[in-house]
């Protein structure tokens, strides 16, 4: 794999907020760089910190254990690391690994610094989470194929909307990951619909069903 590539910089109406814009790998070999970097950060007291992940390829246990590992620390000091540019691939596995619970994600950097500003003026403080010692030990992912058109269990015509049967599909598999809820829309049973990765993620969040823990929600309410 290729190296890693990193920078820091500040930003914000104050200045007080850091930037590390990340590009390459986040492996076992380049997550110390990475590491280095944010602790330096930590020593000199910046503990509103943003991690442009926009030209990261891939990020493994190591790296997400970087993230994971500092940020009740960084709470305790008032301060909060938000994740920003994901690319889907590497979301994917942030959605899976179920680290959308515990860290703030945004599509662009002025998100992330609009966050920082409207919590720095409101003086708040983001939730200081007790991390479950198993959480994000799922390695071996594994996709699950996607169901055929005879197994499903309900009709889709022409009439239903793209809603209904994003609905549908996560009433029947509230476990399926946004890729893979894509993949089945784009079947017979649903139309052979194709919609990108973030038009999807557009959809889920309008039906406010932009995780698993709410999609599981709709599912479990839809058997009562």
């Amino acid at each position: 794999m290729e190296g890693i590539q990193l920078s820091v910089a500040k930003t914000g109406s104050r200045n007080n907020i850091s930037v590390i814009k990340v590009g390459g790998y986040i492996d076992t070999t380049t997550s110390s760089e990475l590491e280095h970097a944010l602790n330096t950060l930590l020593k000199a007291g910046s503990y509103n910190i943003i991690i442009d992940l926009g030209n990261v390829d891939y990020v493994s246990s190591a790296g997400w254990g970087i993230f994971i590992s500092e940020i009740k620390g960084i709470r305790e000091n008032g301060g909060d690391l938000k994740l920003v540019r994901m690319i889907p691939e590497v979301y994917e596995v942030f959605e899976l690994l179920e680290f959308h619970f515990i860290l703030k994600a945004f599509d662009s950097l002025e998100e992330a610094i609009q966050d920082f500003e409207r919590t720095l003026s409101e003086g708040s403080q983001p939730q200081i989470v007790e991390l479950d010692a198993n959480l994000g030990q799922k390695s071996a992912l594994k996709e699950s194929s996607v169901q055929s058109p005879e197994k499903m269990k309900f009709s889709t015509g022409a009439d239903v909307s793209l809603d209904e049967k994003v609905k549908k599909i996560i009433v029947s598999h509230p476990s399926d990951s946004t890729i893979q809820i894509a993949r089945t829309l784009n079947t017979p049973a649903f139309g052979n619909i194709k919609i990108g990765w973030f038009g999807l993620r557009k959809v889920l969040k309008k039906l406010g069903l932009d995780s698993k823990k709410k999609r599981r929600k709709l599912s479990e309410a839809s058997r009562i």
